[in-house]
């Protein structure tokens, strides 16, 4: 049996959410993202907002110069986590796989469960019903025989659409004469360089082919194939042991150059970032460190270890590669840990140096904490677990560098 695939994607999934929790906010010009005094790019926006040109990642100061009566909000990423794993237990119910992209899109392997193409698009529907029934949300949603077509169908009708493509010679029909940006794999530079030497559309990648590839080299053997609707891809659910890193990042509102405050910064993420790999059953075993200075200069340091089993840890090693680095205004700083594994080889060992080796680790972790409430005022013991959240650690970061 051919792959029968849907792929469904919430309609301006942040700003949908914010509208329906505050109907005041419905047929106006929202901007999920930075304020317009702050650094920072637009997550999402409302379908009123983007005929003003504004679109996700765009830079929140040209959203603001093409749309100053926009309403700017902050994400609330925690609100959107909790909305989405509803989503999902609505996309399982009816998927042998699913595959999910971001909070708000998915793809579905629904073969066996609709045998053929009126069953999947039953299926289609009774999602979207159920979508606005349960969450008060809307969804697009495309059914086709491969992932590429499945996506591509779901953006043919939005918002609130449907559409399906069934075979190869659809998708073919559907896309042969439009711009190669249609290719979803296709972004800007790739257009770039396929315009520099005139292939326009789909038709010109066909026609030209040899030279698409010689030019991109695999990636223009990929195109070649999409543009002839080859695309036999499987539907695969993610596991979060699969992971190649778990990290986070923090961009301040104006540049830092404190030491102290940027080893602070460290601490907080470091609890951030052992928190989220405790979370899915996983340990690293390397910690890295990532700084964009304010001429945008971007740098890495890793160091592998045998384990990570605490943030105290994690902080130290990012700790000492950051006294290595070079000292210049820091527009972003962010650790990771990476090598994940689900093995955690510190649990097998009780003997008495391995307790004193923790006892020793929670010391840390005391003291940096008293550290901080001191230094800021701020009762980081009694409200750490919070700090896990993305708004209230950006708060709390830029509270700390008000008042450092």
């Amino acid at each position: 049996m051919n792959q029968i695939i849907i792929h469904v994607d919430m309609d301006a999934f942040y700003a949908s959410v914010e509208m329906r929790d505050n109907p005041s906010l419905r047929g106006k010009p929202l901007i999920i993202g930075a304020y317009p005094n702050e650094r920072g790019v637009v997550a999402t926006c409302s379908y009123e907002a983007r005929k003003f040109g504004v679109h996700s990642a765009m830079n929140i100061k040209e959203a603001y110069r093409l749309c100053p009566k926009g309403i700017y909000v902050h994400p609330n990423f925690d609100k959107y986590k909790a909305v989405s794993s509803k989503l999902h237990e609505i996309w399982n119910t009816y998927a042998s796989e699913a595959e999910y992209i971001a909070l708000d899109e998915a793809y579905l392997d629904v073969t066996e469960q609709a045998k053929d193409f009126d069953g999947a698009r039953e299926i289609a529907q009774i999602i979207k019903q159920r979508t606005k029934d349960e969450l008060g949300l809307t969804c697009s949603i495309g059914v086709a025989y491969s992932k590429t077509a499945a996506k591509t169908a779901s953006e043919e009708k939005k918002p609130n659409g449907y559409f399906e493509i069934q075979t190869p010679e659809d998708f073919v029909n559907l896309i042969i004469d439009r711009d190669v940006r249609v290719i979803y794999t296709v972004g800007e530079k790739t257009e770039e360089k396929l315009k520099s030497i005139g292939i326009n559309t789909v038709r010109d990648i066909r026609d030209r082919q040899d030279e698409v590839v010689k030019l991109l080299g695999k990636q223009g053997q990929w195109i070649t194939q999409i543009a002839y609707g080859i695309d036999n891809r499987k539907v695969i659910t993610y596991r979060a042991e699969d992971a190649k890193s778990i990290g986070r990042e923090i961009t301040f509102q104006k540049d830092v150059l404190n030491d102290i405050l940027l080893d602070d910064v460290l601490f907080l993420l470091s609890f951030c970032v052992f928190h989220r790999a405790k979370r899915v059953g996983l340990y690293g075993n390397g910690v890295s460190l990532k700084i964009t200075y304010s001429d945008m200069k971007t740098i890495t340091r890793s160091q592998a270890i045998s384990y990570c089993d605490s943030p105290s840890q994690i902080y130290q090693i990012a700790e000492s590669m950051l006294k290595k680095v070079e000292k210049q205004p820091v527009r972003l700083i962010g650790v990771s840990v990476y090598n994940l594994s689900s093995k955690f080889i510190g649990q097998l060992t009780f003997d008495p140096f391995w307790e004193e080796k923790n006892n020793n680790k929670e010391d840390i972790i005391e003291q940096k904490l008293e550290m901080l409430q001191n230094r800021y005022h701020l009762d980081f013991a009694g409200n750490l677990d919070k700090i896990f959240h993305g708004v209230t650690l950006y708060k709390t970061i830029e509270y700390m560098r008000k008042h450092i």
